[in-house]
Formats: C-alpha cells, sequence, structure tokens
C-alpha cells in the first residue's frame, strides 16, 4: 500500500492539495527490488519517477570500460527519476537497488496534468532542482580540492551519519565509485585511518573512534 504521510514529506509534492495528492496515490504503486536489480538503465525511455521507501538506490554512471561512478545514495524519502518529466529526454544514469528495497513509482502522466493545471506548484521543482545543483556543486568541489584519502573520510562521515558504530551498506567497489576513486586506493586510504587509530575496521563494521580527526581530514 503506498505510503501517502511519505509522499507529502518529498519537496516535490509539498503544498499539492490532498485531492491532488490521492489522484496521484491511485495512479502510484509500490515495487519491491532485491539487491543488485536494476530499476532502470543509461539511456531508457522514462515514463515515471520514484520515492524510496525502505532500502538503499544507487544513481550512478559507467564509463565505457566499465567503471562505475556512484553519483548518489537514495534512502527513505529521497526521490529519484523526475529529470525526463521536465525535459522529455532519456535516464541519465542508472538506478539500482544496493540491498532489498521498496520504492513508489509514480507515472508522469498525473504530475504533468497536475503542473499544467496548477503551474504555481513549480515551485517546488525550482527547489528540487537547486537542490540538486548545490549537491553537484558539492561534488565538483570535492574532485578539485580533496584527494582519495579525503574524499573517503568524508563518504566514510556521510555514511556513518550521526552514528560512531556503523556497518558499510555498500561493497569496497560501490564505495570506490562514491570515492570516485579505484578500489585499491580506497581501501589504502581507510588503512591509514585505521593506522592512525581514527576508525576501527573489522569487514563491513566501522567504529569511529576520532571523529574530529576524521572530519578534519575530509576538508
Amino acid at each position: 500500500m503506498v505510503d501517502r504521510a511519505l509522499l507529502t514529506d518529498v519537496e516535490l509534492f509539498r503544498g499539492i492539495a490532498p485531492e491532488d495528492l490521492e489522484k496521484l496515490v491511485e495512479a502510484a504503486e509500490d515495487r519491491t527490488f532485491s539487491r543488485g536489480d536494476v530499476l532502470f538503465s543509461e539511456g531508457d525511455d522514462p515514463a515515471e519517477l520514484f520515492v524510496v521507501t525502505s532500502g538503499r538506490i544507487a544513481i550512478a554512471n559507467k564509463s565505457v570500460d566499465g567503471r562505475e561512478s556512484v553519483m548518489a545514495l537514495m534512502e527513505r524519502g529521497d526521490l529519484f527519476g523526475e529529470m525526463p518529466l521536465f525535459d522529455g529526454l532519456t535516464r541519465s544514469a542508472e538506478a539500482r537497488a544496493l540491498e532489498p528495497s521498496t520504492v513508489i513509482a509514480i507515472p508522469y502522466a498525473p504530475l504533468r496534468a497536475l503542473y499544467e493545471s496548477q503551474p504555481e506548484l513549480l515551485w517546488n521543482v525550482v527547489a528540487l532542482l537547486a537542490s540538486r545543483l548545490r549537491s553537484t556543486d558539492e561534488a565538483l568541489a570535492d574532485s578539485v580540492f580533496l584527494d582519495v584519502t579525503g574524499r573517503t573520510a568524508k563518504r566514510l562521515l556521510e555514511l556513518a551519519g550521526d552514528e560512531d558504530e556503523f556497518s558499510l551498506p555498500i561493497t569496497q567497489e560501490e564505495l570506490a565509485g562514491m570515492v570516485g576513486a579505484s578500489r585499491e586506493r580506497v581501501n589504502k586510504a581507510i588503512a591509514s585511518f585505521v593506522r592512525l587509530g581514527w576508525i576501527e575496521q573489522a569487514d563491513r563494521r566501522y567504529r569511529i573512534t576520532n571523529r574530529e580527526q576524521l572530519a578534519r581530514r575530509a576538508r
């Protein structure tokens, strides 16, 4: 059953009247994916956007030689797949489940009709795109001003959130894709954090023992 309460917290749908939101809910459906399942691939013809209910979805691009860059991790409440609704182009990236996940799939058609009848709601779109642009600006700045070790520290802190102990929700290869470096270089950076006493690691379990130093290295 589609989670109405979750949709009301999604930035794109804020301010939509309850009766209009109900129309979106009626057109939407829940979909469940196993780890590794691909929701869509780069170049696919699009017809819907998605909101994560549970699990994690990676948004990634692949090079011609098979290397992968993970541009974003989508978790509960995050929306993705909306760009073709506004530019009419094909998918610009791949979406893949990193763990068992459930998403709400919402067709473009009722959303397009809603925006055409109530264009003032497009301010929500502007806010969403501005947020996306800020994230892109930050990622570009990281690629210029942070080395691999700094980017690795930053990604680990992002994955940990407010917790000092956490399980890495992605593989080392996927982490390397997020950092934008080879797996070997990312593993070397993690090993240096362990050696310095900033983190402890056991397989995919981590414990941050010196958050201040790790955060300093991520700047």
